[in-house]
């Protein structure tokens, strides 16, 4: 709404009758209260004139040729621009039907003719007021719903901090308390291994030496199968040295996605980010009673270094891997579940991550609303609303990236984010 006051104007009048002593009239009434009035003959002029300049207010004749006064109320209704200009309709047609009718097709008010111009002006004054009321009860709500949204992205932000100390904290004292033992295991396995191998060849040097054993040793060797035991603990050892190696993996791991002690922006390799977030997800990957094992499809590009904020970058990796497990929940298909990740260098200096899943896939109704705090369409216990919600805050507003998901019914979803390959602290 115009509401000008530039000139002591104190409003943009278009006046629309086929009546050129009426047009004259209703003019020389409303300027001389200060008002700007412009004057249309036709709906055609009209509906011209409203786009040129928006008026505060229009007045409009209902008997006119070619578009009556309905149609024109009507098709400034119909219309983003000027559907909320208010219309008072003056006519000499005095029906209650015609009156309902003029209500119906959008009208703000009617006024008989012959009119009193006390009444027009104090009509027009009362829209005017309306309309003035009404901007700023839209400007309060737009302010309350910003406040809101500011709200929620402050308690996010919130959450997410707490959250990223608290978890930081936690993984930081288990990588701590389990690398020790751990360590020393796998530091004297290797030890261990060869003592091992060192009596075993003693054993069989003596067997060499002496290959006729008296009774005793004889029946121990029977009962001990000897051959057997030999190759045996050889595997063990393998397998202990697998399994110590593994742990030692788990606990980096871990450390590599907390980086407790790295919240400041720093160079790290991105692969390593998404691999530590996939270690610590294969427990979820393997099959279960609803669903066989999850293929991780990984299409890593040739990455240098991105300056990045490490730990709430690992957060995003996963968050976005654990929604793509949780979509083959209870999901029926003859297709074996898969998660592809992609990443590559864009000619403009920014890095593409891509992870994408061919499972049900998400409907246009709920992917526009995929980002917004505590939106979730996981049933109650399952999930907050929060996971998509602090992506979003971490790459776009911490990283000046983009995030977005492409998705459509029964064709899988995919969650691509981009960020730039250098910051700014």
């Amino acid at each position: 709404m115009n509401l000008n006051h530039h000139n002591n104007h104190k409003g943009n009048i278009l006046v629309v009758d086929d009546t050129p002593n009426n047009l004259r009239l209703l003019s020389a009434m409303l300027t001389a209260q200060g008002y700007e009035v412009r004057k249309a003959l036709n709906g055609k002029m009209a509906l011209t004139a409203c786009h040129v300049v928006l008026p505060d207010v229009i007045l409009l004749d209902i008997n006119m040729p070619e578009m009556d006064g309905y149609q024109v109320c009507q098709q400034l209704k119909s219309d983003k621009i000027t559907a909320e200009v208010p219309v008072i309709f003056i006519s000499a047609l005095d029906d209650v039907l015609d009156k309902v009718k003029a209500f119906d097709v959008g009208g703000a008010d009617y006024i008989t003719k012959p009119f009193h111009g006390a009444e027009v002006i104090l009509r027009i004054e009362n829209q005017i007021n309306l309309r003035l009321f009404q901007l700023k009860l839209q400007e309060k709500n737009i302010l309350l719903e910003q406040a809101l949204a500011n709200l929620q992205a402050a308690q996010v932000q919130q959450i997410q901090n707490e959250k990223m100390v608290a978890l930081g904290q936690l993984v930081a004292g288990i990588a701590h308390e389990v690398n020790n033992p751990i360590s020393f295991i796998y530091g004297n396995l290797q030890y261990a291994n060869q003592y091992v191998q060192d009596l075993i060849n003693i054993i069989n040097t003596y067997q060499q030496e002496y290959p006729q054993p008296n009774q005793k040793i004889e029946k121990i060797l029977k009962d001990l199968d000897l051959n057997y035991v030999t190759k045996d603990l050889q595997t063990l050892m393998g397998a202990m040295y697998r399994g110590a190696e593994r742990i030692t993996d788990i606990v980096l791991a871990l450390q590599n996605f907390s980086r407790h002690d790295e919240s400041l922006m720093k160079q790290v390799n991105i692969h390593q980010g998404i691999d530590s977030a996939l270690i610590m997800l294969q427990h979820r990957l393997r099959e279960t009673q609803n669903r066989p094992a999850i293929d991780i499809v990984k299409d890593y590009g040739n990455l240098p270094l991105v300056n990045c904020y490490a730990s709430e970058l690992n957060q995003v990796f996963m968050h976005l891997l654990n929604n793509a497990i949780d979509a083959f929940d209870g999901w029926v298909s003859q297709q074996k579940p898969q998660i592809q990740i992609n990443t590559q260098l864009t000619q403009t200096k920014t890095v593409k991550i891509a992870i994408a899943d061919n499972g049900p896939g998400i409907e246009e109704s709920l992917r526009s609303r995929l980002f917004d705090p505590f939106f979730t369409t996981k049933p109650v216990g399952k999930g907050s609303g929060l996971g998509l919600s602090i992506s979003y805050q971490i790459v776009v507003q911490k990283h000046r990236g983009q995030i977005a998901c492409f998705s459509s019914p029964g064709k899988g979803a995919e969650f691509l984010l981009e960020i730039p390959l250098e910051q700014s602290e």
